[in-house]
């Protein structure tokens, strides 16, 4: 069986309701190990969005409920998206462990902004930086 050309976009915003819980948990707890884990979810889909575990919670726990999507879209603007996640999320991770909580605070908040923008309202922060790249790049 070979996968359609794209991302399902209903995959990247499950991924981000996830998200969005365990930036929740991360700033209740301050928990740097937490905010680890999310750093290598964020690795994985950053190098492919198929492969980020809540990605793969979607295809295959999900997805196979849901009627096919309409409409697919590019995987490589929520690579850029994981990308710059990950970066937010490691420095936080790092800021935690490390014992500067303000700073991991301020960027596992911000994170979750992100997160739950995607989630809630189907707006990727990193996905638009990506397009605004390309923009100013080809001007």
């Amino acid at each position: 069986m070979t996968t359609p050309a794209g991302l399902d976009p209903r995959g990247p915003r499950f991924a981000a309701v996830l998200t969005t819980i365990v930036f929740v948990i991360v700033l209740l707890t301050g928990s740097g190990w937490l905010a680890l884990a999310q750093a290598v979810i964020f690795a994985f889909g950053a190098g492919n969005p198929r492969w980020n575990a809540f990605a793969l919670v979607y295809r295959y726990l999900v997805a196979p409920r849901l009627a096919p999507p309409a409409e697919r879209e590019d995987p490589a603007p929520v690579r850029f998206a994981q990308a710059v996640g990950l970066v937010f999320t490691v420095v936080a991770a790092a800021a935690y462990l490390g014992g500067a909580t303000v700073l991991g605070t301020v960027f596992a908040a911000f994170a979750l902004v992100a997160a739950f923008l995607n989630g809630f309202f189907g707006l990727c922060l990193g996905c638009e930086a990506y397009l605004l790249v390309r923009r100013l790049r080809a001007a």
